[in-house]
């Protein structure tokens, strides 16, 4: 039930400067104990022991302050930064060697029983506090910036940021001219703001200007 424990703390390791030795990271890391205590109660949801796999997501919950449903699907190499805050639900897939920081919600719009919740593809990135909603699907090497709500497709290795998210970067080309830094991921709604606001500028001065024009004798 337990096989690849090993590797999940290796993945920790590997992403987060803060442990020191693997037993520290075995010990002291929530993120680890969320997902190690989610691969339990997967196990026993999808043989049917639906109360027992409640049961231990209710107790992982209170330890980890994550709450992961039993029902979502998680692959190899699986990292939680801190892991307070993390809502993840029943049918959310999750590929490989994928990251998300504190306070990440990979929620759903429905209540009917069916696909509801979002995909993540291979090696993505999920920024703190960021929202991903509904039956959509993040394109393997993405990123979200912290704090963006996402609630469309996002294709493959790009960048979004913003409320609505909205894609910034593709491919490692720039998209609209917004340029994206790590530690200053920028707004796309301010950045259209302020497009318009220089144009406003431009024009009052050109009005000005033959104002002037109009006026000299």
């Amino acid at each position: 039930m337990l096989m690849g424990w090993k590797d999940d703390v290796n993945t920790v390791l590997a992403r987060d400067p803060a442990p020191r030795s693997f037993g520290e990271a075995l010990m002291f890391s929530p993120g680890l104990h969320a997902i190690i205590l989610h691969r339990v109660s997967h196990r026993f949801f999808m043989n049917g022991h639906y109360k027992t796999a409640r049961a231990v997501n209710y107790w992982a919950r209170v330890l980890t302050g994550a709450d992961i449903h039993p029902g979502a699907t998680i692959g190899k190499g699986f990292f939680i930064d801190h892991a307070t805050g993390v809502v993840i639900g029943e049918t959310a897939e999750i590929g490989d060697n994928v990251s998300i920081f504190q306070g990440v919600t990979l929620g759903g719009v429905s209540t009917s029983k069916e696909k509801r919740h979002p995909t993540l593809e291979d090696n993505v990135v999920v920024g703190a506090h960021a929202t991903v909603l509904g039956n959509i699907v993040i394109g393997a090497g993405s990123k979200i910036g912290a704090g963006s709500v996402v609630v469309k497709d996002v294709p493959p290795n790009s960048t979004v940021v913003g409320i609505p998210g909205k894609v910034v970067k593709r491919n490692g080309e720039k998209e609209k001219r917004i340029e994206v830094r790590r530690e200053n991921l920028p707004d796309p709604l301010v950045e259209a703001l302020d497009d318009i606001c220089a144009s406003i500028e431009r024009v009052e001065r050109r009005v000005s200007e033959l104002e002037e024009k109009l006026n000299k004798p």
